[in-house]
């Protein structure tokens, strides 16, 4: 009877992300997912646990140059340079239209060229009751003057936390970079300065040729590298990261399937965030959702909860 009963419970998605619950920990990473509303047309974005918006800056960006993206083996690199609306467009347009499709908390990615751009901009968005947490972009590889130069040096990083730790109440989760030498160092000075979470990793720093033209494909010569391809750097640089800090840990990098959650989740990661695999197949999201309890019933998981940092 015991097994019978046992068999009969429905596995438990649910997480507990600084203090907000989610149905379940899967969440679309920012640059993958729009503003949410475009694929809310394809399925209801609401079966999600959340979603990562647009990084946002405070003043509209075109972004880089095209060509912006170049195929590789089990990945992708990008350089679209936080090509946004600015952060009054969002706070005026883009939220507005997406409250009518999402009835959860979302996540706003933030991103800045200076320490005082970071704090304006949540300083804009910070009445947004829609919003549940911000996601502190100090790590994004395609951009010059801002983004990386932030989350490569602990003393930047931590500049960054204090300034935004100021102008909001909300939990904020700083979003590292894998290229650095000790991401753990930089962790750790996020979290003394403020930060309710960590958010890794964002994409590595990679390139390609087109041999015929002599010239790189993309026009901004390097960009983030994504896709399956890094996973296991992103599983190492998440174990570091949680066995280093006391806050909860994002984790992301190279997940396309049920079972990479729950190995991201095994590492430490309280949350996994899915971002390549939106660009390949728009539904990428919603199959893991639908994945996750076949997945834990065949690895004898009864709560994701319990899993966290179990490896």
């Amino acid at each position: 009877m015991d097994k019978l009963n046992r068999a009969s419970v429905s596995p438990d998605t649910s997480v507990e992300l600084c203090g907000i619950r989610l149905d379940n920990p899967v969440i679309p990473a920012s640059g993958t997912f729009g503003f949410g509303y475009e694929f809310a047309e394809l399925y209801d974005i609401n079966e999600l646990g959340t979603f990562s918006f647009k990084g946002t800056t405070l003043e509209p960006r075109f972004g880089n140059p095209t060509p912006r993206i170049a195929e590789c083996p089990s990945g992708m690199i990008n350089s679209v340079g936080l090509q946004n609306p600015g952060a009054e467009a969002v706070k005026n347009i883009e939220l507005p239209r997406l409250k009518k499709v999402f009835h959860k908390p979302v996540m706003a990615n933030v991103s800045g060229f200076s320490v005082d751009e970071y704090a304006r901009t949540v300083e804009i968005l910070e009445g947004e009751s829609q919003i549940g947490w911000f996601e502190i972009n100090i790590s994004c590889p395609n951009v010059h003057g801002g983004g990386m130069s932030f989350g490569t040096d602990p003393d930047a990083a931590a500049e960054v936390m204090k300034a935004v730790r100021k102008v909001t109440k909300k939990p904020i989760l700083a979003k590292l970079s894998p290229n650095v030498t000790d991401v753990t160092e930089i962790a750790r000075a996020c979290e003394a300065a403020g930060a309710d979470g960590i958010s890794l990793i964002n994409t590595l720093l990679g390139m390609r040729v087109d041999i015929m033209r002599r010239k790189p494909v993309v026009a901004n010569k390097m960009g983030g590298f994504s896709g399956p391809a890094i996973l296991p750097v992103a599983l190492r640089m998440v174990y570091q990261v949680h066995k280093a800090v006391k806050i909860p840990v994002v984790g992301m990098g190279g997940v396309s399937t049920a079972e990479d959650v729950i190995e991201m989740m095994m590492c430490g990661a309280t949350a996994v965030e899915v971002g390549a695999a939106n660009l390949v197949d728009p539904w990428a999201s919603l199959k893991i959702v639908h994945a996750l309890p076949g997945a834990m019933e065949k690895a004898n998981i009864g709560a994701l909860k319990d899993i966290i940092g179990c490896a």
